[in-house]
């Protein structure tokens, strides 16, 4: 992560947050578990500025 301020409101202060349970990214068309997905987030604002998954090998092979 470079992203050092947030490019809404300009604080400096960010954070890391994870969605779990429900909010789970799954493979399209492939069987199995998926991955969490994580946010970088303004502490000031609650701007998410990125998201990603922790497990990107998961999703090879997925593009049709």
């Amino acid at each position: 992560m470079k992203t050092k301020e947030c490019p809404k409101c300009h604080a400096m202060e960010l954070g890391i947050g994870k969605q779990t349970g429900s909010g789970v990214m799954y493979p399209q068309g492939k069987m199995g578990f998926g991955s969490e997905v994580e946010y970088l987030i303004c502490t000031g604002c609650g701007f998410i500025i990125e998201g990603y998954v922790k497990k990107p090998k998961k999703f090879k092979n997925t593009l049709h």
